[in-house]
Parts: structure tokens; C-alpha cells; sequence
């Protein structure tokens, strides 16, 4: 059947073509192969440009776009300008002031480097470099098209004039989304720019519209995190800051700074993801897969976090020359970065809310209390045995016995267990004697609920759910899914204790059919595999066997687990893999040691739950994902109600 969807497909034929001269390529043809790999759309262009004005120092930034992009890109900027002569050299392929020699290319720090987007940009369009250096007493136009140099008038910095993209390529150009789809993916340009350089200014205009504006930040001395966090909020939205945490983190010879978000904040798709190098937005399968990684136990189902790290690392261990649009970067020791990064994110995100919840009650408690109600307020971590302490030490692993305790009623008589139990808040007054056990107990005292972020345990609901009060409004708690992260969290803690991974040896090594990548894996790691508990050793060429692994994980397929750590320990830190199969059996033992539903609790159990959840790691989120606490403020309740309306 013919169709002219579908051409015929030619007859074989023994001839073979006839043979072509192999001769050097025309340099505008080599101009347009290099754009192709350059400029995709109007939103490269844009970042092209927008990286050699802060480069050249620029500290305000003004795109002009019409068309979305199509008809015209106008960068303009305040920086250190091109010298008259300088200018036709500019568009000349790999011509760059950024690098002269292959030390410099190794050690690279500016945003450009390679030469080539000038050139590129101006074979697929028609462009116009206008520029002045500061000690230059005019500014002059290069026409990229005819060559045309001409004085004209404006102050110390540059402009880049791109019009009518892809118009020498119709083909290219027909790929090309609609107006508003470009303008988004240019806005979308400068906003990575935005979110990394607090202290420049940008200005985005379309149609002659303003579309987009950030303000400059002057940045001196310690101001960084804060003026990040602004620009953070004028660009994500005030949500973002609001529903995240900060980051610092230093390990060896890499930092990381930035916000992570909460796990409430999580999203559907991975569009609120940035991640930057010494200050250059990549996407990065190392960095991505290590803050994942870090989300795996308090993220539900397959919800995205949001998120913008920045990583600084010795420009020497990383390789920015890997692809033109140096969106992608190849690490030196991928396996430190991701360790830090993943430890940034978990260490960011392993405080409960209530402790800062704790931090603002207290400051507001403090200001509405009178003098001496103020004053009254004492932290006691020696204080001694009541019914909620000794409920607090009773949840707990019995390492006597190796069983998880669960009936906290039995353990009521009984004298306290040794354990590192958290201090409580308690109210005494200062002017009177010292406090003793008679006392009135804190959780009888109206002030407590107004110092203890999670409050005071009023009742519970059909079993399931701990009303309380605290000084925001009523707290409902998840009794089942906050118990069941205090067990798994003090679990996790007696395994990571032990800083090798103890294995077992299998009574029959299990073989398995390997490639030559994880032959060549398993040999060359063999200490990486001992410190996870696991030995896996060549049993032929094309063949491993699996002799040992760790012991608590000696009841799981041994052959999967090794396949799972080779192929993390060819990219990634394999140790997440281990980990993550522990922290599955750890969490099945949680879920079945925490307290069910339909389990009446007393006052003072309940009590014990809420202080144990103020200070264990992630407890605002159990093991599976689900939210452990919610707040309802009185502005909420009076709202239900309608109260004041």
C-alpha cells in the first residue's frame, strides 16, 4: 500500500555507496551544529546571556523579550563592558576571556567558559552587541550580521540584541511551543539565576510589560543566609520559606547551605527542585538521588519534596566541561558530595516542629504573662520521678530482654529504667522554697499548656486520636503514628550504634549471573561491601557469589540485595541501599511494637507520648509518610463557629 505517511524501504543491494572525500566542514555550517547543541529555545539564549553579564560583574539585570523570546532577547547589564577592539573577536567561536590555558579550564569558577554561545546565538539569529567599558569614552554597536562597528550612546556595561530566532533555520524554528510556553521557560532562566545571586538585581519585561522583578540585596559579612532567604520568598513565595528549613552543613571539603522543604509541603512533580554547584544550577542525578534519599522516611507515597541546595566544592573536584549548556557536572568523589548532601538534608529536616513551635511559644508566652507568672517559668532537667516521667522512660526497647516494650501500664510500679529520658518544662515560683514532690504536677497547671509545644492531653478520641491543649488552640495527635516513630527512631538508633555493620555467613554462598561492570564492581569495592555487612566475591568470570550479609538481613534475598548494592555503588553512596532494607524491617518491627487503636490511654500516658514526640527526630511525620500531629489555632475554631462575625 502506498502511503505518503510511510516511503517504501529501498531494495539491499550488494553495491555499496560511493565513497565521499572526507575534507573539512564550511565555518558556518560548524556554526550551526554548535547551536544546535547550544541554542534550543529562546530560554538558552537567555541563560547564555544572563551568564556572561555576571561574569562580567553586572549587579542589575533587565531581559527583554518579545514574542516570547522568538522576536526578540535584549539583555542588558551594568557590567564591566567589552572594549571596542574586543568586540568582533567576541563572536568568534571559542573565543572567552574566562579561560587561557587547561589549568584554567580544570579549576573553571566563572559561568561561561567555552566560547562558544556568542557565536552560536549569532548564526541562527540576527544579533547586535553593543557595549563600553568604563574607561572608554563611547560605546560602540557591532552589527553580527554585516560587521558594521559604529559609536553609539550608553553607559558602562553591555547589550545583547538577539532578533528573529531561527529565522536562517525554518525547520528549527517550527519546533518551537507557542509564545507563552517560551516566555515561561525564559522566566523560568532567570529565575534559577535569581534564586543563586541574591545580591544582583533582575528585571524581566515582555511586550513592554513588566513580567518579573527582583530587587538587589547588599551582602556583607554574615548576611548571606538571610538575604538568600529573602530572595528565596520573592521568588518561590513567602509559602516556600514559610513551609521549609534552613540548611548548613560542612563536611570535609564540601558545604552545603540552602532550605529544604517540610514534608507537608511536598509536591506532585518534581517542579520546585533546584540544586546549584559554586553557584551554577545543574540537574544532577548524584544530588537528586542523595536529598531523595533523605526524604525516604517521612515522605508519603510517591510525593516530590521542594527544595534549593547549594552545594560550594573546590572547583578542581568537580568537571563542569561535560556538556555545552553546562547544565551537567561529573564530580571527582561522587560519593562525598552525596554523604553530604544527604546528611545536610536529614539533619535539616530530623528537628520536630514542636522544638521551634516551643522557641515562639515561649518568646509570646513570655510577653503576655505578668512579672512574676514570667519569672515562674523554670527548666528542671533534674526533676524528679512523677507518673509522666516515669511513662516517658517506659517507652522504650528493652535491651535487657531484646522485646520491644508495649504496655506502658505495666511498667508504672516499677522503678525507672535507665534511659535518656528528655527533661520536662516545669512552673515553680522562683521566691518561694525549693520545689519538691509536692509540687502540683505540671500538667495540671494551666501555664504548662501554654510552654509545652504539643500542650496538655485532655482526652481521646474513639481510641485513635489525643486531644490537647496548648496555647495556639487544640492539637490532635495520631497516637498510633507518633508511637510508632518514637520506636522506630530509638531502633534505628541502637543499630547505627554500632559503626561496622555486623554480617552473618551463609551456610550456602548464593551465586548469581553478573556482568562484567559488576565483576569489575564487587573487586574493586570489597572494603566498601565489608563495611556493610556484606562479601561478595568472584566465583567465575561472569559469576559472584554472595558469602555473607548482615545479620539483620539474613532472612532477605541475598541475591537481590547484592545487585541493588553494585548498582548504587557504581553512581551512588551504596550504603543508602542497606540502610533502606533495614529501615524497612525496623519499621515493620515499629509498626507492630506502637500502640494500637482502640488502646485507652491514661492522661499520664498520653502526657508521656506528647513530651517524647517534642524531642524525638521526624516526629511530625511517622515512618510511612503520614502526619503524626495537626494544629488547630483558636482563629480556626472560632471561624467554625462563626465567633466574632
Amino acid at each position: 500500500m502506498n502511503s505518503p505517511f510511510f516511503a517504501p524501504v529501498p531494495a539491499l543491494s550488494p553495491v555499496p555507496p560511493a565513497r565521499r572525500p572526507i575534507r573539512e566542514l564550511p565555518d558556518e555550517l560548524i556554526s550551526q551544529i554548535a547551536a544546535g547543541e547550544v541554542v534550543e529555545r529562546p530560554a538558552s539564549v537567555v541563560r547564555e546571556l544572563v551568564d556572561n553579564a555576571l561574569d562580567a560583574g553586572a549587579r542589575q539585570i533587565t531581559v527583554r523579550l518579545s514574542a516570547g523570546g522568538v522576536r526578540l532577547i535584549a539583555v542588558e547589564d551594568d557590567g564591566s563592558g567589552i572594549a571596542q577592539a574586543e568586540l568582533a573577536v567576541a563572536l568568534r567561536r571559542h573565543a572567552t576571556s574566562k579561560i587561557t590555558d587547561l589549568h584554567d579550564l580544570e579549576t573553571v569558577a566563572t559561568m561561561g567558559f567555552r566560547g562558544e554561545a556568542l557565536a552560536a546565538i549569532a548564526s541562527v539569529s540576527d544579533m547586535a552587541l553593543l557595549s563600553r567599558p568604563a574607561d572608554q569614552a563611547s560605546a560602540f554597536l557591532l552589527d553580527a550580521r554585516s560587521g558594521e562597528l559604529r559609536p553609539v550612546a550608553r553607559n558602562t556595561g553591555t547589550t545583547v540584541e538577539v532578533k528573529e530566532l531561527f529565522f536562517s533555520t525554518p525547520a528549527r524554528r517550527k519546533f518551537l511551543k507557542t509564545d507563552a510556553t517560551e516566555l515561561a521557560h525564559c522566566i523560568e532562566a532567570v529565575r534559577r539565576h535569581a534564586l543563586a545571586r541574591p545580591d544582583v538585581g533582575f528585571a524581566l519585561w515582555h511586550q513592554g510589560k513588566l513580567v518579573e522583578q527582583w530587587r538587589a540585596t547588599l551582602i556583607t559579612g554574615s548576611d548571606l543566609p538571610e538575604a538568600l532567604a529573602r530572595r528565596l520568598a520573592d521568588v518561590l513565595g513567602e509559602d516556600f520559606v514559610a513551609q521549609s528549613v534552613p540548611v548548613q552543613y560542612s563536611a570535609g571539603r564540601v558545604s552545603v547551605t540552602g532550605r529544604v522543604g517540610l514534608p507537608d509541603a511536598a509536591r506532585s512533580r518534581a517542579d520546585q527542585q533546584y540544586s546549584y554547584v559554586n553557584g551554577r544550577f545543574v540537574r544532577d542525578k548524584v544530588i537528586t538521588h542523595a536529598a531523595r534519599s533523605a526524604y525516604e522516611d517521612v515522605l508519603h507515597g510517591q510525593r516530590q519534596p521542594v527544595y534549593a541546595l547549594y552545594v560550594a566544592i573546590d572547583p578542581a573536584r568537580v568537571d563542569v566541561n561535560v556538556h555545552p549548556t553546562k547544565i551537567e557536572v561529573r564530580f571527582r568523589d561522587s560519593r562525598e558530595v552525596h554523604q553530604a548532601v544527604r546528611y545536610a538534608v536529614e539533619d535539616a529536616l530530623a528537628a520536630p516542629r514542636a522544638a521551634a513551635l516551643a522557641a515562639a511559644l515561649a518568646s509570646e508566652s513570655s510577653a503576655s504573662l505578668t512579672l512574676p507568672q514570667a519569672a515562674a517559668i523554670k527548666y528542671e532537667p533534674n526533676r524528679p520521678q512523677t507518673p509522666v516521667h516515669q511513662a516517658q522512660e517506659a517507652i522504650h526497647f528493652d535491651e535487657r530482654s531484646g522485646h520491644r516494650v508495649t504496655d506502658l501500664q505495666a511498667l508504672w510500679g516499677s522503678p525507672a529504667v535507665p534511659s535518656a529520658a528528655p527533661p520536662l518544662w516545669r512552673v515553680t515560683d522562683q521566691r518561694a522554697a525549693p520545689a519538691t514532690d509536692a509540687t502540683p504536677d505540671p500538667q495540671d497547671s494551666p501555664t504548662a499548656a501554654a510552654v509545652w509545644p504539643l500542650g496538655r492531653a485532655l482526652a481521646q478520641l474513639h481510641g485513635v486520636y489525643i486531644l490537647a491543649e496548648n496555647a495556639q488552640g487544640l492539637v490532635l495527635v495520631d497516637m498510633h503514628a507518633a508511637h510508632e516513630r518514637i520506636v522506630y527512631e530509638r531502633l534505628k538508633a541502637q543499630v547505627d550504634s554500632n559503626a561496622r555493620i555486623t554480617s552473618q555467613p551463609l551456610l550456602i554462598p548464593a551465586t548469581f549471573a553478573a556482568t562484567a561492570e559488576e565483576v569489575a564492581c564487587a573487586e574493586a569495592c570489597a572494603d566498601t561491601l565489608a563495611q556493610l555487612g556484606l562479601e561478595i566475591v568472584p566465583f567465575s568470570p561472569k559469576t559472584l557469589a554472595v558469602r555473607a550479609v548482615p545479620t539483620t538481613l539474613a532472612q532477605g534475598d541475598a541475591v537481590e540485595l547484592a545487585r541493588s548494592v553494585l548498582a548504587e555503588l557504581s553512581v551512588h553512596d551504596a550504603s543508602t541501599v542497606v540502610q533502606r532494607a533495614q529501615n524497612e524491617i525496623l519499621g515493620t518491627m515499629a509498626c507492630h511494637g506502637a500502640v494500637r487503636a482502640n488502646r485507652r490511654l491514661t492522661l499520664d500516658e498520653m502526657n508521656a507520648l506528647l513530651r517524647q514526640m517534642e524531642v524525638t527526630e521526624r516526629s511530625d511525620q511517622c515512618n510511612h509518610g503520614r502526619p503524626t500531629w495537626r494544629q488547630l489555632s483558636i482563629k480556626e475554631l472560632d471561624a467554625l463557629f462563626l465567633r466574632g462575625r
